[in-house]
């Protein structure tokens, strides 16, 4: 784990994205697409070749036809299915364009009606991959179309001659196919903007929406559970009592008997919080602790024998402690991400507490075997193994402490060590000092 706490904004495992994501375009599709093209072209060659009569390169055409149809048979046999990857879309697109504007070289160039299907390979990249594609896309269309000046191709024509467009008309051509490029690529691309906009902030509702539906589900369970284990727990504290009381001072299960007991007070203790209703906890007059205490206080009752725990404030120049509330959110997300570092932890758990004019962060870091590097990307789901294959753990407490976190406004990041940290897990949680004293937990000082 590492001890080392950035005072930016700190999100969840997530790659940054510029655009729209990859496996938006299905190789079925562009498959699929082609063949339509290709049915076009070769209709239109034959017809304006042999059906009309119009001298053409015909065995040229042919050829350049020829190598779409081996191009979409090789993607025929590969999974037609799957999604492509940005720069696999990008690739089928500029081969469209070259193919094209070969095509286009062949018959007048610019002087080709047909000039105008250029925008359509771009208006698809725009739509559908990231800036940066399409913007390659964009300058590979715009330099075929400044290569078909060059064609010493005529325009396939019948009767008298063949007609001979000035070479200022063509550019005027050529600039008006250029603008209409950019102008699709920034249109599309806006458009296409916003509804990813809208898909993603949908999306990060209904996973918000989801997470709260399980902690409300979690929150019944924890009600029901604390309810039925009421009367059970009570039979066990008067049994152990007896016991206890029956047994001579020198039997060598006294010490277990009174183990017990002392794990009987506790789940008393735990099922009296469950049970306890928020304006209660308000109600009491030391919730409000600088944030090393309310790390002390939220450690309390995960202690483990021979675990160390070392907690450091680090606090900025110029800047105040930050002194918070002990609200139940932060008390007891703090508190499951603590005793999940102290459960895997061989020797120490080190928390480092730091604080600006600006943010407030806390890093949680343990000496223990680490998160799966498969499961970082997921941490924050329930019923997850999160460390080693040797503790069956749900993922539980990590779901619970991050949804409670983020209530206060926290953003949280699970990671590994890094060279010169502790060698097992970090969870580094962060805050806006502006955010704190928006929802109420942070108290200003004065």
């Amino acid at each position: 784990m590492v001890s080392v706490i950035s005072t930016a904004p700190i999100r969840l495992v997530r790659p940054a994205d510029q655009g729209p994501q990859s496996g938006r375009v299905s190789l079925r599709t562009l498959v699929l697409v082609r063949w339509i093209v290709i049915l076009g072209q070769l209709v239109t060659v034959l017809t304006v070749g042999l059906g009309m009569g119009f001298p053409t390169p015909m065995g040229g055409l042919l050829a350049i036809i020829a190598l779409a149809v081996l191009v979409n048979l090789v993607g025929s046999i590969a999974r037609r299915g799957r999604a492509l990857s940005d720069r696999a879309v990008a690739y089928y697109l500029a081969f469209d364009i070259l193919q094209l504007s070969a095509l286009l070289f062949l018959t007048g160039g610019l002087a080709n009606p047909f000039a105008v299907l250029v925008l359509g390979p771009i208006a698809v990249a725009a739509a559908v991959l990231r800036r940066d594609y399409a913007l390659m896309l964009t300058v590979l269309a715009i330099l075929c179309l400044a290569a078909l000046f060059a064609t010493p191709y005529p325009l396939p024509w019948g009767g008298g001659g063949n007609p001979n467009l000035p070479e200022l008309y063509q550019f005027g051509i050529w600039i008006a196919l250029t603008l209409a490029c950019g102008f699709i690529a920034i249109y599309n691309w806006s458009v296409a903007g916003e509804a990813r906009r809208i898909s993603e902030a949908l999306s990060e509702t209904q996973l918000a929406l989801a997470h709260e539906q399980q902690l409300a589900a979690l929150g019944t369970l924890a009600a029901a559970a604390a309810h039925e284990l009421g009367t059970p727990l009570s039979t066990i504290a008067v049994v152990a009592k007896e016991l206890a009381r029956d047994l001579p001072g020198d039997s060598p299960i006294a010490e277990d008997i009174a183990l017990i007991q002392s794990q009987c007070d506790r789940c008393r203790g735990i099922l009296a919080e469950l049970a306890r209703k928020p304006e209660d906890a308000e109600a009491s007059p030391f919730d409000q602790l600088p944030l090393v205490q309310l790390i002390e206080s939220a450690a309390q009752p995960h202690r483990i024998p021979g675990i160390r725990l070392d907690i450091r404030s680090m606090v900025a120049e110029g800047s105040d402690p930050p002194i918070l509330r002990r609200t139940p959110e932060i008390l007891h997300g703090l508190g499951n991400i603590l005793q999940n570092a102290m459960q895997f932890a061989a020797n120490t758990v080190s928390v480092v507490a730091r604080s600006d004019a600006e943010r407030i962060g806390v890093t949680i870091s343990d000496d223990g075997p680490g998160f799966q590097p498969g499961l970082l990307a997921r941490l924050g789901e329930p019923y997850l193994s999160l460390r080693d294959e040797d503790h069956e753990h749900l993922g539980l407490g990590i779901f619970i402490a991050q949804t409670l976190l983020e209530r206060t406004g926290a953003e949280l990041e699970f990671e590994n060590a890094r060279p010169g940290a502790l060698p097992g897990a970090a969870v580094t949680i962060s805050w806006s000092r502006a955010t704190l004293e928006r929802r109420g937990s942070l108290i200003r000082e004065t």
